[in-house]
């Protein structure tokens, strides 16, 4: 099997002047993409960077972020990609632990790097992504540094074994752990997903979801396999979706549930035509069932769902036949599932004590695939603990129906996604206790009809303190990623706690539901 340096140089020779990367007004077609990567990756070996080692950035999504992952595919260093939406403090405690030797930034965020840079003393060379004018004088001038590379890139290459990227995951407890893909994984995702998605070389596949995530980039990686484009949005603008679907005739996109509910909602929606989109796929959080039928009654039956983390991505998928709204029950059923195992992916449901369920009954969800990750930056002891025997332990909990549909039903590690990004809720509530007005706090997710699932604070306060909402948010958002902060607060006098001496937060959230009827 190629790795994906590989399918770089394949997709020059064999599709040289058809489209590759699109963001905004820029455009590359396959050569000009390979011909760019092949630069960069011999500029930055000039700068030192060998095989193995580590290359950070910090940008939104852009042209020159899969250009630098390109360079990594082809000239083996490790690519760490940094969540632009953290928090200073989360920002520098990550570079930190990864210790790249080039840190690669957009200019929009060069005063919070410049701000970082006396605690990452490891970072030999900085790179700014912008015009000249937006470059910093301590830094190297992204388009400078690739032009003075040689355009037949350089001699060192990455091996299928070797690490392509770390990638971040929340942290239950504690710090985030780093997350590490080889090029044989990644190469394997996108074979699968290429073929599990039918993505061709006549496809153009949207990107909205941040490059720092795994979706979006095993999807870009999968759209190229096969010689396919990828058009990049830097954010979600539900209007400019639409537009774009229609002026660049796009055939597949990932939307979280909130854009897809966005866009039914866009009163411009009927106004343009999107008869080119063959493929919705709403992979990453729950798909409210009301919300999944409009949809297909608005785009047809194009939808997929699947599921997955990043230490093992996308295990299941729920193919747009297997959509049957109005099939038979057990179809009915099924849309709210994740789907079956592809072909070369294993599921096994077991009880605590390792045991195999029964279909039907729930148990954590363990896989095994060759999409698996290596392992944890620097974390061998955690490492050990997710991978057993081969079977990544993904701490959700799940049964299996008696065809092999996946359906989850409890996070085991106290999961909230909120808008298609994860929230840890031990992390909120370590941020929570920082404050002293608190005592004692949880944090749960709540439906919502926009989010999907909200942040929600339970919060016992000091003796003699006073309730207040706004004050413990702002508190919360200066610690952590604004997007990880409470939505909402309540008071109570106190948790409702387990024998073990953990909060019973079942009993919390039916507590919660109880008050909401009355």
């Amino acid at each position: 099997m190629p790795i994906p340096g590989q399918i770089i140089e394949r997709n020059a020779r064999h599709f040289p002047q058809r489209p590759a990367l699109v963001c905004g007004p820029r455009r590359l077609s396959h050569a000009e993409y390979a011909l760019r990567v092949r630069q960069l990756a011999a500029a930055l070996v000039g700068l030192s960077l060998g095989r193995g080692e580590r290359a950070s950035i910090l940008a939104m999504n852009c042209t020159e972020y899969l250009e630098l992952y390109g360079a990594a595919e082809w000239a083996g260093f490790v690519l760490n990609t940094v969540n632009w939406r953290l928090a200073p403090a989360e920002v520098a405690w990550i570079i930190a632990d990864v210790q790249p030797r080039v840190l690669v930034f957009e200019a929009q965020y060069a005063a919070l790097v410049d701000a970082l840079r006396p605690q990452l003393p490891g970072v030999a060379h900085w790179v700014c992504i912008g015009t000249g004018a937006e470059c910093p004088a301590w830094a190297l001038h992204y388009e400078t540094l690739l032009a003075g590379g040689d355009p037949a890139g350089p001699a060192q290459r990455a091996q299928p074994d070797d690490a392509l990227c770390i990638i971040y995951t929340s942290g239950t407890t504690g710090r985030p752990k780093g997350v590490v893909q080889g090029h044989r994984a990644h190469a394997s995702l996108s074979e699968i997903l290429s073929g599990e998605l039918r993505l061709g070389g006549d496809d153009r596949l949207l990107a909205i979801a941040p490059l720092f995530h795994i979706g979006a980039r095993s999807l870009a990686s999968a759209a190229h396999w096969r010689g396919g484009a990828v058009v990049l949005h830097r954010g979600f603008d539900a209007d400019d979706v639409i537009r774009t679907i229609e002026r660049e005739r796009i055939t597949a996109v990932h939307l979280v549930p909130t854009m897809v509910a966005a866009i039914l909602d866009s009163p411009r929606l009927r106004d343009h035509d999107l008869s080119s989109l063959r493929m919705l796929m709403y992979a990453a959080a729950p798909m409210p069932l009301p919300l999944l039928k409009r949809a297909l009654a608005a785009f047809g039956p194009i939808l997929v769902n699947g599921y997955g983390q990043t230490e093992i991505n996308l295990p299941t998928l729920l193919h747009a036949w297997q959509h049957r709204p109005d099939g038979t029950p057990d179809d009915v059923k099924r849309l709210v599932s994740v789907g079956q195992p592809h072909p070369r992916c294993e599921l096994r449901i077991v009880a605590d004590d390792g045991s195999e369920c029964a279909p039907g009954a729930p148990g954590e969800v363990l896989a095994r695939s060759d999409t698996a990750m290596s392992g944890y930056w620097k974390q061998p002891d955690a490492t050990a603990q997710t991978v057993r025997d081969g079977w990544v332990h993904t701490g959700d909990v799940g049964y299996l129906d008696d065809e092999g549909f996946l359906f989850l039903v409890d996070r085991k590690k106290d999961m909230i996604i909120s808008g298609g990004e994860n929230v840890y809720s031990r992390e909120v509530e370590q941020a929570l206790l920082e404050h002293s007005a608190v005592r004692d706090a949880a944090v749960i997710g709540v439906p919502d009809a926009y989010w999907g699932e909200a942040v929600k604070a339970v919060v016992v306060l000091q003796a003699g303190a006073r309730p207040d909402r706004e004050a413990l948010i702002a508190h919360v958002r200066g610690l952590i990623a604004s997007y990880k902060c409470p939505k909402s607060v309540s008071f109570v006098d106190a948790l409702p706690m387990l024998t073990t001496g953990k909060v019973d937060k079942r009993a919390l959230r039916a507590r919660l539901a109880d008050v909401a009827k009355d």
